[in-house]
């Protein structure tokens, strides 16, 4: 179902469409006039425009104008019994989607709607698809334990409403997993969901992505283009990362949030937006606010109602389940039958910490099921942390506890400064790459260097 405006200044050709499209399953809204089609326009919620071009002394063109300008994502279609070539040209270029000449036929009018909402679901899907780059997600949460049981009862508590949501938990627990659940439980199923890692856009540009920019709003800038804000609509926008937001942006952020609009790069004019958000970190942001590096009035605005993805070893009777999806996932994905684990396997795969969680497992069986030179995966293809060498290895001798007790945030702050330090010894102190070992962000890398006074400036 789509939500179409239909501007006509005749009332009963106004009607007309009205019935038609909502036999169709749309929800349509009306306007017999130009101030009134850009107020309803102006709501933010809107998949296509239907416009007469001769609206009494007014045109048409002015809501096709109107409307690109302020959400471009949204499509137009101009109806008009007064056809030129010229009328023609000037509404394609202004970027109408089609042009429709009267006396139109039923079934031309509603495949030319029906084309535009397909398009402008594959403009969303296909932007979609460049952000993620092929990292693709599960859109289920398995596990049986207390705690994810938990997860799923608060999913479906929260999906109905339009309440912001913050997803909390390490890296590879599922946190996106959770927000593709919310939003396919919810009324927003059929709108976009589009997510994006703010620690993955390079700090210049991850206020363009978000807000969208004008044309020469900066150097490069050569066309006017949608943010992610625009691009998913009505749908929802996920922030993964939140806390790598640099905090110029949280400003905007919070606005957004507040006021329910946004203004591009460069732009004079606020648009309104009707995306729900779900923010996830891996951080505490509660201790970042303390440390001045994360807005608090922003953190309250996010942290409307908290969901908390436990770490894979804090729910050990999941990790059968996950074995058995990914080696039946894995196997499928190359043509093999799935193998078995040998006892020992099996044994050193449930012991195991999971320290990377979800995305360490998976790594860990796809590696097996691709080295597996028979139908039982042995210890000797398990990666080196689960077989007592590598970084597991020294985790598991790290985390022993002594019985006279440790202070633990000394321990921890130890052991963190020392691979930082391993890291950038590696590298020959190139922090890009001692970030990329470390799987840090260049922000996040530099932050911690800072915390420990290691590395000098840059």
């Amino acid at each position: 179902m789509a939500t179409i405006l239909v501007v006509d200044d005749e009332r009963s050709m106004r009607e007309f469409l009205e019935i038609l499209l909502r036999k169709e399953g749309h929800e349509v809204v009306t306007a017999p006039d130009v101030p009134s089609a850009l107020a309803r326009a102006a709501q933010g919620d809107l998949d296509v425009v239907v416009t007469d071009l001769r609206l009494g002394r007014d045109s048409g063109i002015d809501v096709l104008r109107a409307v690109k300008e302020a959400t471009p994502a949204v499509e137009v279609i101009v109806v008009t019994a007064f056809a030129t070539t010229e009328n023609a040209v000037q509404a394609m270029k202004l970027g109408a989607y089609d042009y429709v000449l009267k006396p139109f036929k039923v079934d031309e009018l509603l495949l030319v709607i029906g084309k535009a909402l397909e398009r402008r679901s594959l403009v969303a899907e296909n932007r979609v698809l460049r952000l993620r780059a092929g990292g693709a997600k599960e859109d289920e949460l398995l596990g049986r334990s207390p705690a994810i049981e938990e997860v799923r009862g608060m999913v479906e508590k929260v999906a109905a409403s339009r309440t912001t949501i913050l997803v909390a938990g390490e890296s590879g627990t599922g946190k996106e997993v959770v927000a593709r659940m919310i939003h396919a439980r919810g009324g927003r199923a059929d709108q976009p969901f589009v997510a994006i890692n703010c620690g993955a856009i390079p700090e210049g540009l991850i206020e363009s992505e978000l807000f969208g920019h004008e044309k020469g709003s900066f150097t490069g800038a050569s066309d006017a283009r949608a943010g992610l804000f625009e691009v998913a609509g009505s749908g929802t926008l996920f922030l993964d990362e939140i806390g790598e937001l640099p905090q110029p942006v949280q400003v905007k952020l919070l606005r957004a949030l507040q006021e329910r609009r946004i203004r591009r790069v460069g732009g004079t004019r606020d648009l309104p937006v009707a995306a729900r958000i779900i923010a996830a970190t891996n951080r505490d942001l509660a201790a970042e606010v303390k440390e001045g590096r994360f807005r608090e009035d922003l953190y309250y605005r996010l942290n409307v109602i908290q969901i908390r993805l436990p770490p894979l070893r804090e729910r050990k009777e999941d990790v059968p389940l996950f074995l058995a999806h990914f080696l039946a996932r894995f196997s499928a994905e190359m043509g093999k039958r799935p193998p078995r684990l040998s006892p020992d396997a099996e044994r050193l795969l449930v012991a195991y910490a999971w320290p990377g969680n979800v995305r360490e497992l998976a790594n860990a069986v796809e590696r097996a099921v691709t080295l597996v030179a028979d139908d039982t995966i042995e210890v000797g293809v398990l990666p080196p942390a689960l077989r007592g060498s590598g970084p597991g290895a020294e985790a598991e001798r790290a985390s022993a506890l002594p019985d006279a007790g440790l202070d633990l945030q000394s321990h921890l702050d130890a052991i963190e400064r020392r691979l930082l330090e391993r890291a950038l010894e590696r590298t020959g102190g190139v922090k890009t790459e001692a970030a990329r070992l470390l799987s840090l962000t260049f922000r996040s890398l530099r932050y911690r260097l800072a915390k420990y006074g290691i590395g000098g400036e840059g």
